[in-house]
C-alpha cells in the first residue's frame, strides 16, 4: 500500500483572528463539567457543592469556580445575612454549554468500549517495544 501523498500544512493554516487559544477548554479542567452538572438544576451553596464533588478540595474548588466565573460560565453571588451566604450559578453563557456536554457524554458512551480496547492496545504495544510483559 502506498502512502496517500498530502499537501504540506502552510504556516497561517490556522488563521490567527480565531480565538482557540482563548476560548475556556472547560472539558481540560477535571471538576469543571461536574461542577457545571451540580449547578445545572440552579445556584448553590459552596458547601453543597462539596457533597457531590468526592475527593475535590475546598481549595480546588474554590480557584475552579474563580475560573468558571472569570470565564463568564458562572456568577457568584453574595447576600448580606448574617451568616453570610454566597451562591453559584450557571449563567445564560454556562447553559449553552449543557447542549455540547450532553453530545460528549453521549459519545462516551457509545464509544468507551472502543477507546478502552485501544488504550489496552497501545500499553500493550508500548510494554512489547521496552521488552515489558504485562
Amino acid at each position: 500500500m502506498t502512502p496517500t501523498a498530502t499537501e504540506p500544512l502552510p504556516p497561517d493554516f490556522f488563521d490567527p483572528d480565531c480565538p482557540v487559544r482563548t476560548v475556556p477548554v472547560l472539558g481540560g479542567k477535571k471538576w469543571t463539567w461536574k461542577i457545571m452538572r451540580c449547578l445545572e438544576g440552579g445556584p448553590r451553596r459552596f458547601s453543597e457543592l462539596r457533597v457531590p464533588l468526592v475527593g475535590i478540595t475546598s481549595k480546588v474548588l474554590a480557584e475552579s469556580l474563580r475560573a468558571m466565573e472569570y470565564d463568564g460560565v458562572v456568577s457568584r453571588t453574595e447576600y448580606d445575612e448574617n451568616p453570610p451566604r454566597v451562591e453559584y450559578a450557571l449563567t445564560p453563557l454556562g447553559h449553552t454549554l449543557l447542549g455540547p456536554m450532553d453530545a460528549v457524554c453521549a459519545w462516551s458512551r457509545q464509544n468507551l468500549a472502543n477507546l478502552l480496547e485501544a488504550r489496552e492496545a497501545y500499553e500493550r504495544d508500548e510494554d512489547a517495544r521496552a521488552g515489558r510483559s504485562r
